[in-house]
């Protein structure tokens, strides 16, 4: 027969299909056993509809078979094959689906599962082969057909032979070049590589000789045998109950490369606007580069088994980036390589669906084993309360109840629902203190007078802690207050009245002392202290804690706080203070900047003039004496 022109714009459609739809040009492989498999469920559909038709599904088989010598790569099914008008159609029009119409006919029949799109997928084996011939008997038939093509020149279809039916693609793969080893190709390692990689859980054994060495007349002799390469059944697609967690953990380790078994596993099948099954499991730890930009987040995504992405972004929130596991469905929109996710309502609502997943199955670990979700808590809190912080608060709603803090009540991580639970009678707000570490907390001034009135404070250690609050703003309609906030108020009225006069006799004596002190918004008396002569606290939202972090970060020096000093009324220092006003304002001033550096000391703040400071202290000692 003559040779034929593609239809359509043929040569146009075919380049970009090769060098431009497709990136992986493992993908032909993929493609090539995916039709085979349609072709199988064709045949197979067919002996379920059609009495005459006596299949046994065991039968039904793919092979894969390598030749060196020849260059050759062949994929044989006994599927249903194609007739003369059945290749000059699929084959012949470019982007011809015949899959697609065949799962629109029986879409009512949900045993049937089409994995290709026989016409697309096809011609991705043009990436790696000058020349491929398809040699396909269809099934009732007598006639075979020969569809032979170097993918430029259009093809032609010649009647041939062929003994059983199905189809036989054979790859004539391309020379090599500097940039290009085709010859990878031929080697069996690296086929069951791709094979076990994308299309290890097509439902139909793909075959292939394998060289295995066996005991023979107590000689060990390598022989050439068969041997199944896929595991053709889903982990993820067998009831939950027929899974052991040693085989859970197996394969969490083979998939993802990691030998700790995972913290938890979630194993689901969703059915309804969208169905799909999913595997996920949560880390017992982080990876080495999880906070690094290198990390790459993301699930595996499957169509009926098939691997299409290994990675999926748009499946997983990043409050949730440290998820390994795989997403299986039919229902998702692929683009026409089937190697990209289109943006579609089906993927928010699966990657939706999952959210909620992952939230349950972290609350029900935080309420049933609180000690295996503080390992988790302590590998990836951070990234929750990043969750929080970077989307200014949009995910409160989910991530708010799975925060841990450390109280100083409890002395332990407690939740902010425990917290609430715990607030004494009529306190209306959340109190939290910032610093380097919990002992370090512990002993600021002004936590130590909350302490004495049995108020519970959280301890925030971690940087972004104090954003993340700030992106909260509340928990339950009660506000957070830092303990360093100058409007923090726990005085009873007789108190407050008595502090408030004392400052106003004041006013003139701290107009002398910020003469001193620029750069501090305010001075006052406070009753808040219990032994210590001072403390800071700040007006706004800028604290001391994310002053001293924004100081470490670029462009981060002019993000001040407003500072108030702060003076403890029943301190000797401040009689000594009110007598140096009527008798040595010179040495009033010398005196405010010490005790602001002292404040400053025990904050954990810079000294901005240690020489300064030093020379003040050793003066004052001189005349001491």
């Amino acid at each position: 027969m003559k040779k034929k022109q593609f239809k359509t714009e043929s040569k146009k459609i075919l380049d970009l299909m090769i060098n431009s739809v497709y990136t992986n040009k493992d993908i032909f492989l993929r493609e090539l056993i995916s039709n085979a498999s349609d072709a199988i469920d064709k045949l197979y559909y067919k002996s379920l509809t059609d009495r005459k038709v006596k299949l046994d599904k065991d039968d039904f088989r793919i092979r894969v078979d390598l030749d060196k010598d020849k260059r050759t790569i062949t994929i044989t099914d006994n599927g249903i094959g194609m007739s003369e008008e059945e290749l000059d159609e699929n084959l012949g029009i470019i982007a011809k689906s015949g899959s697609s119409l065949f799962k629109e006919m029986n879409e009512k029949n949900k045993d049937i599962n089409i994995i290709g799109q026989f016409g697309v997928g096809f011609y991705s084996a043009f990436m790696v082969a000058k020349e491929i011939k398809v040699l396909s008997k269809a099934f009732g038939s007598d006639e075979a057909y020969e569809w032979i093509s170097d993918g430029a020149d259009g093809y032609s279809i010649n009647n041939a032979s062929k003994d059983e039916v199905g189809t036989t693609i054979t790859l004539y793969l391309k020379d090599n070049t500097e940039t290009d080893n085709y010859d990878e190709f031929l080697e069996p390692r690296r086929i069951e590589g791709i094979i076990k990689k994308y299309s290890d859980y097509v439902k139909y054994p793909i075959i292939m000789e394998k060289e295995v060495e066996k005991d023979e007349d107590d000689k060990k002799e390598k022989v050439i045998e068969d041997e199944t390469i896929n595991s053709m059944i889903p982990i993820w697609k067998r009831n939950e109950s027929e899974v052991t967690e040693e085989e859970y953990n197996s394969f969490y380790a083979d998939k993802f490369y990691d030998f700790e078994k995972p913290l938890k596993t979630i194993h689901s099948s969703v059915e309804g606007q969208v169905s799909y099954s999913s595997l996920m499991f949560i880390p017992s730890h982080a990876p080495y580069d999880y906070y690094t930009k290198e990390y790459e987040k993301g699930l595996q995504l499957y169509s009926n088994g098939v691997l299409i992405m290994d990675k999926c972004a748009d499946l997983l929130p990043d409050y949730f980036s440290f998820v390994k596991g795989l997403v299986d469905s039919e229902d998702v929109s692929l683009n026409l390589s089937r190697e990209m996710l289109q943006q579609d309502r089906q993927v928010k609502l699966i990657a939706k669906s999952i959210e909620k997943k992952i939230k349950s199955t972290l609350e029900e670990l935080l309420s049933d084993n609180r000690e295996e979700y503080e390992k988790f808590f302590d590998a990836f809190g951070m990234q929750l309360k990043y969750g929080i912080y970077s989307s200014y608060g949009m995910n409160n709603d989910v991530l708010k109840d799975l925060l841990l803090f450390y109280s100083s009540k409890e002395k332990k991580r407690i939740t902010l629902k425990e917290y609430v639970a715990n607030m004494k009678d009529k306190q209306e707000k959340i109190y939290y203190a910032s610093g380097e570490s919990i002992d370090k907390i512990d002993l600021l001034p002004n936590v130590e007078r909350f302490k004495d009135k049995d108020y519970e404070v959280l301890y925030l250690c971690d940087y972004v802690d104090e954003f993340t609050i700030q992106a909260l703003m509340e928990y339950e309609g009660k506000k957070f207050v830092n303990v360093n906030s100058e409007n923090t108020d726990l005085d009873e009225p007789e108190e407050k009245e008595k502090l408030e006069k004392h400052n106003k006799e004041a006013e003139k004596m701290f107009e002398v002392m910020k003469k001193a002190l620029p750069e501090v918004k305010n001075i006052k008396f406070t009753n808040k202290l219990k032994n210590h002569p001072v403390c800071l606290s700040t007006e706004g939202n800028i604290s001391l804690e994310m002053e001293k972090l924004m100081m470490q970060m670029a462009n981060g020096d002019n993000v001040k706080a407003e500072i108030v000093l702060e003076i403890n009324e029943d301190h000797p220092i401040a009689h000594e203070l009110e007598t140096l006003y009527k008798k040595d304002k010179d040495k009033l001033a010398q005196y405010t900047k010490i005790l602001y550096n002292q404040a400053r000391l025990i904050e954990g703040l810079p000294i901005e003039n240690p020489t300064e400071l030093t020379n003040l202290i050793c003066d004052n000692l001189i005349k001491e004496k």
